[in-house]
């Protein structure tokens, strides 16, 4: 049982990776299948067709960004360092995954993208939302802000660098795109307090990148 339970989390865990580099649509069961030294019915035996292998590497994907965004809340300082952690994140996951993965989702595989926009406009609108809140009360964002507005227009804009029109005139790759636009909203909240933490937490960054390139 845990030899057939190996090859199906295999399985998984290389679809995931060719998805992510080359999107969803262009990534076949014969690929998977090639890179793995497996047949194609060994990959059938586990999954229908590629819309349920699509569906199980979106879900756990999910999951799994689920966990790591409540870690990162229930470690994070204040409402600025969860935004920090979270740039972390984002730009780990983002630096090498191909643009079209969202398009393919869409317009391909319906089933996913209901997945993917219930996690959008529930998880990650709940998660801002609270970030919101609690840096108000902290006094480091300011007290005027409209929260629910915000709250949409962030979710919202996280999902723009995957807009063609947009990624399509840009030679940065997507972890580059979405740091500098989550760090664009951060500032347009910032009380003076907060502008100064946020720098004292930006400049920490710097500093660990730069000693990481030096070992490098």
């Amino acid at each position: 049982m845990a030899e057939v339970n190996d090859t199906g989390l295999r399985i998984k865990e290389k679809a995931h990776t060719l998805f992510m580099q080359y999107g969803l649509r262009s990534v076949s069961m014969d690929d998977i299948a090639t890179s793995l030294g497996i047949s194609k019915k060994t990959i059938y035996h586990f999954y229908a067709d590629k819309d349920a292998l699509v569906d199980d590497v979106i879900a756990t994907e999910l999951l799994n960004d689920e966990c790591i965004c409540e870690r990162d809340k229930q470690a994070a300082e204040n409402a600025i360092h969860e935004i920090f952690l979270a740039i972390d994140f984002i730009v780990e996951m983002f630096k090498g995954m191909n643009p079209t993965v969202f398009f393919d989702m869409q317009k391909y595989y319906p089933k996913s993208y209901v997945r993917f926009a219930k996690h959008k406009d529930e998880f990650l609108y709940n998660l801002v939302r609270k970030n919101l809140v609690a840096g108000v009360k902290e006094g480091l964002y300011r007290p005027e802000l409209k929260i629910d507005i915000l709250a949409r227009f962030r979710v919202e804009a996280i999902m723009l660098p995957f807009n063609p029109n947009f990624y399509g005139k840009l030679k940065e790759n997507l972890g580059v795109i979405e740091e500098e636009i989550t760090l664009h909203f951060l500032h347009g909240l910032l009380t003076p307090k907060g502008y100064k933490l946020a720098q004292k937490y930006q400049a920490k960054r710097i500093k660990s990148k730069t000693n990481e390139t030096i070992k490098n």
